[in-house]
């Protein structure tokens, strides 16, 4: 009955939605009712759609180009020191500029296109995904390395068979959380600058004073970020077989694989 958990949300949601109408007689053009915005994405669905597709593909995008710089950042802090300082404060100040300060930037350098909003996407995602890996790689049980050490274990070896896997866990808890944010850098970057995309199609609606069409576009959005989280959940499980299955033999044979490539 996992799929009856979803629905039972839904029509909570949406009874709440009703109730809170009935009980403050807010203004339509603030708030209106769930069946005009049901209404509206049935009569705007093709439009919906294909505005969705391109909010999606710029956040996929910058999903996997996000990962994949955090996972190559942290791992270059991890082996080198003198790489590590003079990356890490690089890491740090990505941060310390607000994303939405940075959007007008992006969108003056990259274009109204799809690399700006990709950029923003990359720009949220990198830091949880950089921070994250880079921590697990650093908190690797000693024991284990101590022994690895002892077998004369090499230090990619070391690295391959044994930090890697142990920081994978928490690589995987920075990936549900890019997962989580990466819609914000798409959406800002279409509300600084764009010709399609939901955040467009949110921008027009909401200055045409067309807001069941705007509110059915956030339902839209609100549908994409909580898939493409589901799927980073599933991915970052199966990154972790034995978290869900307790192998006791697992570090043992994660070091002897170690000294053995060593």
């Amino acid at each position: 009955m996992t799929w009856l958990r979803p629905i039972i949300i839904l029509a909570g949601l949406i009874a709440v939605w009703q109730v809170v109408i009935w009980a403050t007689q807010v203004e339509h053009f603030i708030l209106p009712a769930p069946a005009a915005v049901a209404s509206a994405l049935v009569d705007d669905w093709d439009l919906l759609l294909d505005n969705a597709g391109i909010t999606l593909l710029e956040i996929v995008i910058g999903l996997v180009l996000g990962i994949l710089l955090g996972c190559l950042t942290a791992l270059t802090m991890a082996a080198s020191t003198r790489a590590r300082a003079w990356v890490l404060p690089v890491v740090v100040a990505s941060q310390a500029i607000p994303v939405f300060a940075l959007a007008p930037v992006l969108v003056v350098w990259l274009g109204f296109g799809l690399w700006s909003k990709v950029a923003m996407a990359l720009l949220i995602i990198y830091f949880p995904v950089a921070a994250a890996f880079y921590d697990g790689l650093r908190r690797t049980d000693p024991g284990w390395l101590d022994l690895a050490q002892t077998m004369q274990a090499s230090r990619w070896a070391v690295l391959r068979h044994i930090r890697m896997p142990a920081a994978l866990p928490v690589l995987g808890s920075g990936m549900r959380v890019a997962a989580a944010v990466a819609p914000i850098g798409a959406i800002i970057g279409e509300w600084v600058g764009a010709s399609a995309g939901l955040g467009h199609l949110m921008i027009q609606a909401n200055a045409r004073n067309e807001t069941p069409r705007m509110y059915a576009a956030l339902i839209i959005l609100a549908l994409v970020a909580v898939a493409l989280y589901f799927l980073v959940d599933r991915l970052a499980r199966r990154m972790t077989p034995w978290q869900s299955v307790t192998d006791p033999s697992r570090p043992a044979n994660a070091i002897t694989n170690a000294a053995s490539k060593g």
